[in-house]
């Protein structure tokens, strides 16, 4: 039937507002009539921004004409108050001439009755108010829902693109050390100097991204020894002319091995397998590339790879002292590297030092 309410409506708080008793009697009466079992009432309009503050107050029966603050006083100390959670005024008032109507729905009321108003008519617009704000405060409460749902799956992605990215770090790092380990290295030797390279490029103006990916590129410069056969690779002495070319090789297998992936990452890596024994003046390899037409992160890796290998001690040589390497470094600036790196790299010089004796290869037992 028309005047019946659903049980969830019963519960709503209605706040009655009119500076004279019987009215607001009157409205009490009617609503608990109807059903409603929470009904607030003032006839000082002071009171209702506090009455506000401590209820949870669903529809708002307002008149107009009152002491100490009108009507369209109250609902501008409303909307002032609770610009977002403001509760639907539905404004009963004697007064009947269009203007003041038209006032109160620009003031931010949502009905508008006339006194003396007829029971039903009043309550069907409580009624239809009520369902209203209802939907709308469902509605809203679903939205936060939703919205903490999607920041738990955003929070789930992200750390779900986390641990992807870190465990194709952890792929790539241990592809470079195993190019390292048949070449009798540690892998110490490629976290050195992928962070002297990392070093190198913020120097020189890098971005920390791209700083960030030659950290984890760089590590796979020498990926392609793996096709290197080992009667080349671990030959003590100097290669002939066609041991030689062989060992050249693997500049680009290494480039075709990290190749064909669209990420930022193996696509650096590759260009640095490829470019990394490219020579400032053209006379490197595999492709002779001379100058700028060498890609920037292959005559950075070249830089530190140089370094780190001058300073280390190998099976065919004992470790060049940090001077000797330096006077060398700059003997080829020009020549075998970029004379621009080799300014950034003096410059940065004793980072570079330390980050060799932070990660200095152990000591052997006697």
């Amino acid at each position: 039937m028309i005047n019946e309410i659903s049980d969830d409506l019963k519960s709503a708080c209605i706040l009655a507002v009119d500076d004279e008793l019987p009215n607001v009697k009157l409205l009490e009466r009617m609503l608990a009539a109807k059903g409603f079992s929470h009904i607030l009432s003032t006839q000082d309009p002071r009171e209702v921004l506090g009455l506000m503050q401590q209820h949870d107050i669903d529809l708002i029966l307002l008149d107009l004409n009152m002491p100490h603050l009108d009507g369209y006083q109250v609902m501008e100390q409303l909307k002032t108050n609770f610009p977002d959670d403001l509760p639907p005024i539905l404004v009963l008032t004697a007064q009947h001439a269009q203007d003041f109507r038209q006032r109160a729905l620009d003031g931010g009321a949502r009905d508008y009755v006339t006194k003396p108003f007829d029971v039903d008519e009043l309550f069907s617009r409580v009624k239809n108010l009520l369902e209203v704000h209802r939907a709308n405060k469902y509605m809203s409460q679903q939205n936060v829902i939703l919205d903490q749902r999607v920041r738990q799956r955003t929070e789930q992605l992200e750390l779900a693109h986390e641990q992807l990215h870190n465990s194709r770090l952890q792929v790539v790092r241990r592809l470079g050390r195993a190019a390292e380990y048949r070449d009798n290295e540690t892998g110490l030797h490629i976290i050195r100097m992928s962070k002297m390279a990392a070093l190198i490029a913020e120097q020189a103006g890098m971005s920390e991204e791209e700083c960030d990916l030659l950290l984890n590129a760089a590590p796979m410069h020498d990926i392609g020894k793996i096709g290197i056969p080992d009667h080349i690779l671990l030959k003590p002495g100097k290669f002939e002319p066609d041991e030689w070319a062989i060992m050249q090789t693997h500049a680009q297998i290494g480039a075709d091995i990290l190749s064909g992936d669209d990420s930022p990452l193996l696509n650096m890596a590759s260009e640095i397998a490829l470019t990394h024994h490219e020579k400032w003046d053209g006379s490197g390899y595999p492709n002779g590339l001379k100058g700028d037409k060498i890609p920037l992160v292959g005559r950075i890796t070249a830089l530190a790879d140089v370094f780190d290998a001058l300073t280390s001690e190998r099976p065919y040589k004992k470790a060049w002292s940090v001077e000797d390497s330096v006077a060398f470094i700059k003997e080829n600036s020009g020549k075998q590297f970029d004379p621009v790196l080799v300014e950034h790299f003096l410059v940065i010089l004793d980072s570079i030092i330390a980050i060799k004796q932070q990660y200095a290869e152990p000591e052997q037992a006697a």
